[in-house]
């Protein structure tokens, strides 16, 4: 390697090294999320992908059958809203599909951390 190649190199692989990095991994407690949705673009199962959801309008992940009441609620996924949801689905939106609640804090709080990270 000539030395303007090494110091290109040195130059670019900082900038490069982030498009590389593996995604992060899942914290234990969306184990339960796991069940129902994927993290996967465009992959739904018996609840939506979760890939990009933080910051998007509830009920407009393309190609799932929402509930109606989940479509007309006006929700914006945020980390508050987020947390309000994960404690209890169904009292956040009566007549939502989704029937699992995270009542403990600190799991429901590593779970939007990783929303977050799935842009």
């Amino acid at each position: 390697m000539t030395k303007a190649s090494f110091v290109l190199a040195a130059i670019l692989l900082p900038v490069a090294a982030p498009a590389l990095a593996a995604p992060p991994e899942p914290p234990m407690a969306f184990a339960v999320c796991r069940s129902c949705h994927s993290t996967e673009a465009g992959r739904n199962g018996v609840g939506p992908t979760l890939r990009g959801i933080v910051g998007s309008k509830a009920g407009a992940v393309p190609g799932y059958a929402f509930s109606p009441a989940l479509k007309k609620s006006g929700i914006r996924w945020d980390r508050a809203s987020l947390d309000r949801w994960l404690q209890g689905p169904m009292k956040m939106v009566p007549g939502t599909k989704m029937v699992i609640p995270v009542t403990d804090p600190t799991k429901r709080k590593a779970i939007i951390d990783y929303l977050a990270t799935l842009k």
